[in-house]
Parts: C-alpha cells; sequence; structure tokens
C-alpha cells in the first residue's frame, strides 16, 4: 500500500468468520459478528462546538473554535433518533459558505448544520437517489474522475513499476517475451564444462587446459539449442494467441511458460511437438556440418557433441508422459478420443510418474550394463552413485512435473466457478469528509460490508481499505474522515461485474490491490471485490474433489 496514508493502515484484515464469511465492517476496531445487531454510533459527540481533543469533554467558547483533529471537515452533526421512511442515498458534505453558493442538500432526517446556512436551490443542489435496502448501491462512473481530486494521499499502484517476474538474469525479449538465466544454470554449465574437457582430454590430449574453454563454449551452444527448442514452443503459442509470460533456462533445460491452455486438442499437439521436431532438426544440421570437417578437430568434436546432446533431447521430450513435450502429446490424443480435457491430463500425468519410477530405476541399470554405448561397470563404483544420483533428480523433476500438471488441471476446471457478481460485497457510497463513525452507521444500518468514497455528483473517487479501518481506535473515528483511508481507484480497480475465472484472476494480477470497484457494463457501482474473498473461494474449491 502507498505510504502517507492515517496511522496503522497496513494491518491485517480481520479474520473470516468459522463459516468462511468475511465479517462486517468493525465499529470498535475489532470484527464484529455478522448475527449480532450492532448499535449505531453518533457521527460527532453531542457538543455545540468541535472539542479540542478528542475523548475531553470541553465547554463551548463564544469565539470562533479552534479546529479539532478532523482533517478535512469537522464531524457531521448527530442525527435524530426519527428515521425517513425510505432510506436515501447518502449526501454528507460540509455548509457552503455564502460566497460559494447555496449547500447541498442533507441526508433526510438529519440535523440542520447551521442556522445561518442559506436555503439550498433546487436547481443545482443534487437529488438524492433513491437505494432499497434489498439492492446494492448503484451510481453512474461511465465519467472518469481524477484520482487527484479526492485529496488523499498515497501512491497510486498502477503507476509504480512491473516487478520483475523472471528468476534469474534477463538475457533478451526475443519475440517480445522475456529469456531468464536461472542461477542453477551456471553449476549445470560448469559441471558440463568438467564433464566434457574429461573427454576432450582422451580425444584431443594436446589441447592441454585449453580444453575447458572448448568444453564452456559447448555448454553455451548446448543451451543455445535448448532456447532454440523453446522458441519454438513460444512461436507455436503466439501463433495460436497464447500468451507467453517467458522463457527460462534452468538446471535441466528450458521452461516456456504459456499462460493459457490452448482451445483444441490439435492445437494442444501442434503446440507440444514443434520443440522436439526442432530439436531433430538441428541434431540433422549438426551431423551435416560434422561430415565436412575431420573428425578429430576441435569443430569436428564439438559438431558432433551438439548432435548427439540434441538428439537426446529430443528423444527425451518425446516420452509419453507429463511434463514431457510427449506427455502433452498424449494428453491431446485423449483429449480428442474422450472430448474432456481432463481426462486427457490424468492419462498423461499417471504416465509421467510411471515414467519417473522407470527413470529412476533404469537408467542407472542400462548405465552398468553398457546399453547406453559406454562400458560395462562395476557396481559400487563412483561411477555408480553419479548415474544414481542423476536418475533420482531427473525422475524427482519427471514426478513432480506430473504432479503439478494434475494440479494445475484442477484449477483450470475449478477456475469458473470464480465470478466476480457471486463474490462481491454491498458497498455504501460515502462523501470524503463523512467521519469513519458515520460511515460505518450507514454501512452497518444497510447491511454492507465496504464503503466507497464518492464526489458531490455519485462518482466514485476511492475505496476504502478494510485493514485500515481495523487500525483506527473507536474513540478517534468521530475524529477520521474517510478519505484518509480510502485508495484512489485506478482503471485496473475497476472490474466487470460480469468477469470470471481465469479472466478474473488475470485483472487482479495485473493491478495488486486489497479491494476492488465492481461496475456493471453501464458504468454503475455494483460494490466492492475483496482479494481476500477471492483467496477465500480459490482455496474453497481446489479442496472440492474433482
Amino acid at each position: 500500500m502507498p505510504d502517507g496514508q492515517a496511522p496503522n493502515t497496513d494491518d491485517e484484515p480481520p479474520s473470516p468468520s468459522t463459516d468462511g464469511t468475511p465479517t462486517e465492517l468493525p465499529t470498535d476496531g475489532t470484527p464484529t459478528d455478522p448475527t449480532k445487531q450492532t448499535a449505531p454510533h453518533p457521527a460527532a459527540p453531542e457538543s455545540a462546538t468541535t472539542p479540542s481533543e478528542p475523548g475531553t469533554a470541553t465547554a463551548p467558547e463564544p469565539a470562533t473554535p479552534e479546529p479539532g483533529p478532523a482533517r478535512d471537515s469537522e464531524p457531521a452533526a448527530p442525527e435524530p433518533a426519527t428515521t425517513p421512511s425510505e432510506p436515501t442515498a447518502p449526501q454528507l458534505s460540509k455548509p457552503a459558505p455564502p460566497d460559494q453558493g447555496p449547500a447541498q442538500s442533507a441526508e433526510p432526517g438529519s440535523a440542520a448544520s447551521g442556522a445561518a446556512a442559506p436555503e439550498p436551490r433546487t436547481a443545482t443542489a443534487p437529488e438524492p437517489v433513491p437505494v432499497k435496502t434489498e439492492d446494492r448501491p448503484r451510481v453512474d462512473t461511465a465519467k472518469p474522475r481524477p484520482a487527484a481530486s479526492s485529496g488523499r494521499t498515497g501512491g497510486d499502484p498502477a503507476k509504480e513499476p512491473p516487478k520483475n517476474p523472471g528468476g534469474g538474469l534477463l538475457m533478451g525479449r526475443p519475440f517480445g517475451v522475456p529469456v531468464y538465466v536461472a542461477p542453477s544454470w551456471f553449476l549445470v554449465a560448469a559441471l558440463i564444462t568438467w564433464v566434457f574437457g574429461d573427454q576432450l582430454d582422451r580425444v584431443l590430449p594436446e589441447l592441454g587446459g585449453a580444453r575447458y574453454l572448448v568444453s564452456l563454449f559447448f555448454a553455451v551452444a548446448f543451451y543455445a539449442s535448448v532456447l532454440v527448442h523453446e522458441l519454438a514452443h513460444t512461436v507455436a503459442a503466439l501463433r495460436f494467441k497464447l500468451p507467453v509470460r517467458r522463457i527460462q533456462l534452468q538446471f535441466f533445460g528450458g521452461v516456456s511458460e504459456i499462460e493459457k491452455e490452448s482451445e483444441t486438442p490439435g492445437r494442444e499437439f501442434v503446440l507440444a511437438f514443434v520443440g522436439p521436431l526442432l530439436s531433430l532438426v538441428l541434431a540433422g544440421v549438426f551431423y551435416v556440418a560434422m561430415r565436412a570437417v575431420e573428425p578429430d578437430t576441435v569443430p569436428g568434436v564439438l559438431l558432433a557433441g551438439l548432435m548427439i546432446s540434441n538428439l537426446i533431447v529430443a528423444v527425451f521430450n518425446l516420452l509419453p508422459g507429463l511434463p514431457l513435450d510427449g506427455g502433452r502429446m498424449l494428453r491431446a490424443v485423449v483429449w480428442k478420443i474422450t472430448g474432456r480435457p481432463m481426462s486427457g491430463t490424468v492419462a498423461a500425468a499417471w504416465v509421467g510418474r510411471a515414467l519417473a519410477i522407470s527413470v529412476l530405476v533404469g537408467l542407472p541399470v542400462l548405465n552398468q550394463s553398457g546399453a547406453l554405448g559406454g562400458d560395462a561397470q562395476d557396481l559400487g563404483g563412483m561411477d555408480t552413485v553419479t548415474d544414481a544420483l542423476l536418475a533420482a533428480i531427473l525422475a524427482a523433476i519427471i514426478w513432480t512435473g506430473a504432479g503439478n500438471s494434475l494440479r494445475m488441471a484442477r484449477l483450470r476446471e475449478h477456475l469458473p466457478e470464480l465470478r466476480a457478481r457471486a463474490l462481491t460485497r454491498r458497498a455504501v457510497p460515502v462523501e470524503t469528509d463523512t467521519p469513519l463513525s458515520e460511515a460505518l452507521r450507514r454501512a452497518n444500518a444497510a447491511g454492507a460490508r465496504a464503503l466507497v468514497v464518492v464526489d458531490t455528483d455519485g462518482d466514485p473517487l476511492a475505496v476504502v481499505r478494510e485493514a485500515a479501518i481495523v487500525g483506527v481506535p473507536e474513540h478517534r473515528r468521530p475524529w477520521v474522515t474517510v478519505s484518509g483511508l480510502a485508495q484512489d481507484i485506478t482503471e485496473g480497480m475497476r472490474v466487470p461485474a460480469d468477469l470470471a475465472g481465469e479472466e478474473l484472476l488475470d485483472r487482479l494480477r495485473a493491478t495488486p490491490a486489497t479491494e476492488y470497484l465492481v461496475v456493471e457494463p453501464s458504468g454503475e457501482i455494483y460494490g466492492v471485490l475483496s482479494a481476500a474473498d477471492v483467496e477465500r473461494a480459490f482455496v474453497k474449491a481446489m479442496a472440492r474433489p474433482t
């Protein structure tokens, strides 16, 4: 949250009730029980003048009273015990001086603000909008209002620089997609340099210490081939209008983070197949280039190593188990046959888990027997330990990736249950100079659990933060105006009421905030959406079985 707000505005919001429903707006600094009636608090102490210190009784002075602790205006006069037969939208404002025109109409049933106030003219005073207690407040928000007009402090979240989404060093943005190198890449690059350097010592012993420079070049060239593999997925995703968040090169290869799922099984198959296909093409290119040079030279050894490594990458990724490309191809086939993407995900994920167990057991056995092209090894040597460790790491990556694929599939299946209209809290509009105690009284009387700060025309300016309300002690609430506890409404904080599922989560991720203004397609206020409510609904949906 921006700095410069009222004290203790960054406290955690009140915890929800036992049934998962957030509590109503507090009036005493702590969440109240929604099943109990809350006595209304007076908007201001019953005194003719504003006291110099809150909570201290002082005699009225004949001279001009000293301003109280309220920042923007004096507290509103207490309302009489009688209530109007039909409630109306609050229109609370400070009486205007005679040279500034007539004062706006006060809330029906409230006491007069001053005896000498001029009589309002109906031609210029805004008319109160009737609001039924069973309906949400509707205020036209079609006309944009400048955030600076609300007089609140604090920054604009939409103007803050975006956070770095990458987990490493940014190398570039091909096709507009950022490419990051994770710190673990440097570890595997050092490992490749060491292993390939020992092999070069047997093939080209005349290189001496320079063999490690050649090995480092091979490590960089190999991961450049992996980047080409991932760029193939990225280009295909962009061709199908699927956003790609980033490409990351890490310990065991690379990852293209595609934010949305393919719409058809055919596109899913193509999207998965282009990566191994391009690795096979690279292997063929390196093979042709290798035939054009001498085999026992540095270029010949490098080209042979790149040809073999790309062939291994292609074959390994074609294995039919998630999270590998072959698993996504299997998922597309099952999706096409059954018509359900979830069935394809379940089948490919379990095949992936079986594949992980096969790698854990079979890879060391194949290496020991020499079936992978090497010499047969004795059990118990250092090579046996290295093979077992490598197999365990690969198996863990495949098993974890398969489990994550299942969780993501369950998430996508339950996402449509998250609807902004169903999760929105009812809100009460209040003007900027309304004391917090009076705003809470109106909200509790109307059964609302959110406050929207509006201007004199009823246009929304800000949303009062629930955490900021909790941070204000009860005895200070008559002296604190709602404008000091509100967050300016930016364009990203206006959420259409019809948003649901992944589109809703994308909208909230684009502009992080604690509360959002939910509006109808016509521009009217529908209510306030709390990020905490969305999170609770998300966790509840994920807990249900598929």
